[in-house]
């Protein structure tokens, strides 16, 4: 059995670019100090848009193009892509919030290593978190999901706030 850390969207777009906050920049270090401290398997996401992102349901809602695939809006902080090369984490491009394609790699994982935990950690908090967050829940019900809430960040503080909340209803464990 094996612990999962899931390093959510650690992106610039949403550290200090076209969606960044002070909150985001403020958990950078601590979450590469989770990472390379972490006793178990490392994955992480990548919110990926292409060039027609402001024609697509999200687009609408959310006017901001935001990482667009292979622009540095999109990548990884610097701080955090080395601590994730570090420990050779299994990355996942998601064109939405929420990754099916993590939830099958898990799937895969627990299969063949079995899972002992998953921690969720990243931004943001009220939206790409929680949703990850829920799915896997959602997929994995006896499993200890954990969410380390001074290593995410929302859209506002009481967004995250509001979302780790939820979190707690669905009994996703707080660090």
């Amino acid at each position: 059995m094996k612990k999962i850390l899931a390093v959510i969207d650690m992106q610039n777009d949403f550290i200090d670019g076209a969606l960044g906050t002070k909150e985001a920049e403020a958990i950078v270090d601590a979450v590469k100090e989770k990472i390379l401290g972490f006793d178990g398997e490392v994955i992480y996401t990548l919110d990926t848009h292409s060039d027609d992102y402001m024609n697509t349901q999200e687009g609408k809602y959310l006017p901001v193009p935001h990482c667009i695939k292979n622009t540095a809006g999109w990548e990884l902080n610097t701080k955090i892509k080395d601590a994730l090369l570090s420990v050779n984490a299994r990355g996942f491009e998601k064109p939405t919030f929420g990754s099916t394609a993590l939830v099958e790699f898990l799937k895969s994982f627990d299969a063949s290593e079995g899972i002992e935990s998953i921690e969720f950690v990243g931004l943001c908090t009220d939206i790409c978190v929680i949703s990850n967050a829920l799915l896997v829940k959602a997929s994995f019900p006896e499993i200890n999901l954990i969410c380390d809430p001074l290593c995410c960040a929302g859209v506002t503080p009481e967004k995250h706030e509001a979302a780790l909340e939820t979190m707690r209803s669905c009994q996703i464990q707080m660090a």
